[in-house]
């Protein structure tokens, strides 16, 4: 495969990306008031109806039928994750992963920053073997709302701060993709999922031949996701697979991944995920109380947010700093990386995806483990944001950044 480096500056790339992300957490933000607003009004059975309507779509003998909250949740988040599987073939060839020096603290970080919320929500549920099914659910970072969080302060933050913490997002996307198939599959289909697997090793052969038009691999894509649904793995996979299988350079140095990247982040920004988290923020909350909110799982998932995910990040960050395993980036502070730590317990989209496939795929937990988790993501995130905005306002410089 073809290595040549990207003519483009990598601080371009970052500042656009950026851009995009941020302008897309805002957008899920909205999206998602939005749906509380509905949830919790007279309108809360028509927004019920819509997600839990039937949607089938059959070719011969092969049906798909599934209620339209998880045709979204399996089928349009695959394209999500396909997107997640382009950016880190790119980062790993051409990007910030390509550099042992430049991965390794966010990685360590990305680290602590999983092990240390699992522990705190074991700790807390340990007593109740449905409610761990939830153990992963404080570990994911919405990069979305965590970059939005950061253009509040525009050039103000440092762009080697910037390039931290999407690092670090892309390790806790590895490690969600790792955590999903491990964790969160179901009876296997071993015929299924040996179509799937070939429908990946097509695409490999594919991309060592030279094939470079990126319709046949989406057309392979959906021959895999088929079989990757019908085998018990969760669907969403295939499209990291897929991905993976995608040219970096064709024979004229250009990058079918960048143009195919480029074209989704849009369509993924703008509608894909504001549409995910319309159907799955619609938590009613008119009812809560504050036996709700210490319930076991709210607090679980809350603490391990709020207290553990930037825990974790900042004593392996400063295990490896003391260590002299890597160094702090330059014009970083230690409170500017506090308060990006505080930022990556914005778990939102992802939380609430894994808590979907925690209480929804015969784990037994049922509408109301799911309503207790779906509680403490959105107060955990919104603390989180809360915090975050303050250290960063307090230790970011007063005047922009020239880095």
């Amino acid at each position: 495969m073809d290595k040549k480096k990207p003519s483009f500056p990598l601080s371009t790339v970052i500042q656009d990306f950026i851009k995009l992300e941020s302008v897309g957490g805002i957008l899920l933000l909205i999206v998602s008031v939005i749906a509380l607003v509905i949830a919790n009004s007279p309108l809360s059975h028509l927004y019920n109806a819509f997600l839990e309507m039937t949607v089938s779509v059959q070719f011969g003998s092969l049906i798909i039928s599934k209620p339209l909250l998880l045709w979204i949740n399996d089928g349009l988040m695959a394209v999500f994750f396909f997107l997640i599987g382009l950016e880190v073939k790119r980062e790993v060839l051409e990007g910030e992963l390509s550099s042992f020096s430049q991965v390794i603290l966010p990685a360590i970080g990305a680290l602590g920053g999983m092990i240390v919320p699992a522990a705190i929500y074991f700790w807390i549920n340990w007593n109740d073997p449905v409610a761990l099914n939830g153990w992963a659910i404080p570990v994911a970072t919405d990069i979305a709302f965590a970059l939005a969080l950061l253009g509040v302060f525009s050039r103000r933050v440092p762009v080697a701060l910037k390039v931290f913490l999407l690092t670090l997002a892309i390790f806790d996307d590895l490690a969600a993709i790792v955590i999903i198939a491990i964790f969160y599959s179901g009876d296997l289909s071993m015929n299924a999922l040996s179509v799937g697997m070939a429908a990946f090793v097509v695409g490999i052969i594919m991309n060592r031949v030279g094939v470079t038009r990126t319709s046949f691999y989406l057309f392979l894509g959906v021959i895999c996701w088929v079989a990757i649904l019908k085998s018990g793995v969760h669907a969403t996979l295939a499209g990291v697979l897929i991905a993976f299988c995608i040219p970096i350079r064709d024979k004229e140095g250009a990058s079918p991944l960048r143009d195919l990247e480029h074209n989704l982040h849009g369509v993924v920004a703008y509608i894909i995920l504001p549409l995910f988290a319309f159907a799955n923020a619609g938590l009613t909350v008119l009812q809560v109380s504050v036996v709700d909110i210490v319930n076991p799982m709210t607090l679980g998932v809350v603490l391990g947010l709020v207290v553990g995910k930037p825990l974790g990040i900042l004593i392996f960050v400063g295990a490896a700093v003391f260590l002299r395993l890597a160094r702090l980036p330059n014009n970083v502070t230690w409170a500017q990386l506090f308060g990006v730590a505080l930022a990556c317990g914005i778990g939102f989209t992802m939380s609430l995806f894994i808590a979907g496939l925690a209480f929804e795929h015969g784990h037994g937990a049922g509408a109301s483990g799911f309503s207790a988790d779906r509680l403490g993501i959105l107060i955990g995130s919104i603390l989180s944001a809360i915090a975050a905005y303050i250290v960063l306002r307090m230790s970011l410089p007063k005047t922009e950044s020239c880095d």
